[in-house]
């Protein structure tokens, strides 16, 4: 099993209470999964509005079940942010 690293930003940060972990698992929809079962409540409806890198690549639209996670590989987990230009 691939043991790569999440690494939270902004709301998705507070709501895990920490910057980045480790999981093990072979696709994005897993290592989801485990985020949501290592910290049920404020991360799992934060996590429903979020975007994903991985390894430096956006998803995008494609399912998480179909992302496959490489061995050292990471997974970045962006909210929307707030804020531009008026």
């Amino acid at each position: 099993m691939p043991k790569v690293t999440v690494r939270y930003w902004a709301a998705a940060k507070a709501a895990a209470g920490i910057a980045e972990e480790p999981f093990e698992a072979a696709t994005l929809a897993e290592a989801l999964d485990a985020a949501r079962e290592r910290h049920p409540g404020e991360l799992v409806r934060v996590l429903r509005r979020c975007s994903f890198l991985v390894d430096g690549d956006p998803v995008g639209t494609r399912g998480h079940e179909t992302v496959r996670l490489a061995d050292g590989g990471t997974v970045e987990v962006l909210p929307p942010f707030a804020g531009g230009s008026r």
